[in-house]
């Protein structure tokens, strides 16, 4: 099971008054254990104007302290926006397109708590926020529109302008959250190796998901498509999974669809001959769920930028459907309110003096349709 080692330890003050204080911070999930990343010395807002010159910050100096990086999101306009894709008539949300954090504190949680800050003394102001549902959950498009939708997109499927697309739903209610808190309940119940928190003044965002987009480690990089989900319960192990997932022709046809598209999107920034299928229609177990997986590796091209890489990359095919361009127009087209954050979100260590070391993460949920299913 994908259950990575959880550290145990004692009361920490400096983490409690931390989590009960005001301040921004972050709490990124890692294979053996947690960052945390605050004081935050600058925190760039993104918008379709100033994406460049964002990218404009990094370069290949030598990497120094663990403080040199930048941390935070982008917003599925941003990328749309870089891969020159337009958006029309949709209902825009009053939330940023995507920030990012020069923090200069990093905590990292092991079997013990390293602390790395170029901050002398640290000072807290206390809020407690506790969390109360002040409404209930309600959903962003009714049935029928819904419907019509997803009749449209089986017949370009049926035409051959796609072959699997994935629709955006929401569910939005009033509440007043403690983030802190809420991530660490959630690490309890399901503590999936891609999760993160970001908590700033005016929002806070909690993602939990398994799946990998990016993991860049000097000049290879590595993705891992998940196609292929099955409920758990006390009658199907592992080989079981796997071999419900090779016998099930709708699993397999939508698996081979995602990976044929995450190998494409690597060769255009990879060195021809070097993207690789490291390792092929696997399952990963997790608490509730076995999923789909496979690994694919490449060799990067020599100066290959970050924005290089996003543009080749996001949105990943997981979250959107496949081909790319094509799905992302007739989604555009068909929604009527902007997705902002439900893509791939949290950027680990772009550095900012060396982003030898980067990691993109999910933050979505929707329903599929492609050429051999229907999911809700």
């Amino acid at each position: 099971m994908i259950e990575h080692k959880k550290p145990r330890l004692k009361f920490n003050q400096y983490l409690e008054n931390l989590y009960q204080s005001d301040k921004a911070l972050i709490i990124y999930k890692v294979k053996d254990g947690y960052n945390i990343y605050t004081d935050f010395s600058k925190r760039v807002i993104l918008t379709n104007k100033n994406i460049n010159s964002f990218f404009n910050l990094f370069s290949y100096k030598k990497y120094q302290k663990e403080t040199d990086l930048y941390i935070g999101f982008f917003s599925y306009e941003i990328l749309c926006n870089i891969l020159n894709i337009k958006i029309k008539n949709q209902k825009k949300l009053n939330f940023y397109k995507g920030v990012f954090y020069k923090p200069e504190t990093v905590i990292k949680i092991r079997d013990k708590i390293n602390i790395f800050s170029n901050i002398k003394k640290h000072n807290f102001k206390k809020r407690f926020q506790q969390t109360k549902i002040l409404s209930p959950f309600k959903l962003n498009i009714n049935f029928p529109k819904y419907k019509k939708i997803f009749d449209l997109f089986t017949r370009k499927i049926k035409q051959g302008e796609t072959y699997q697309i994935k629709i955006c739903t929401k569910y939005k209610n009033i509440s007043t959250i403690n983030p802190v808190n809420f991530f660490w309940k959630l690490m309890k119940l399901n503590s999936s190796p891609e999760s993160f928190m970001i908590r700033d003044k005016d929002f806070s965002i909690v993602s939990c998901s398994p799946e990998t987009l990016i993991d860049k480690k000097g000049k290879k990089i590595i993705t891992k498509p998940i196609a292929g989900t099955l409920k758990k319960n006390y009658k199907i192990d592992k080989n079981k999974a796997l071999k419900f997932f090779r016998s099930n022709n709708k699993e397999t046809k939508e698996h081979n669809m995602i990976v044929d598209m995450e190998r494409n999107d690597l060769s255009r920034i990879c060195v021809p001959n070097t993207v690789k299928i490291l390792k092929k229609k696997y399952v990963e177990e997790y608490k509730h769920l076995f999923h789909y997986v496979t690994t694919i590796q490449g060799i990067l091209k020599k100066k290959t930028k970050p924005k290089d890489i996003i543009k080749s990359m996001m949105p990943g095919g997981s979250v959107i459907g496949c081909p790319k361009i094509k799905t992302l127009e007739l989604l555009n087209k068909q929604e009527k309110e902007d997705r902002n954050i439900f893509i791939h979100n949290s950027l680990k260590s772009l550095k900012s003096l060396d982003w030898r070391n980067i990691a993109w993460r999910y933050c979505s949920s929707g329903n599929f349709i492609s050429s051999n299913s229907i999911i809700f």
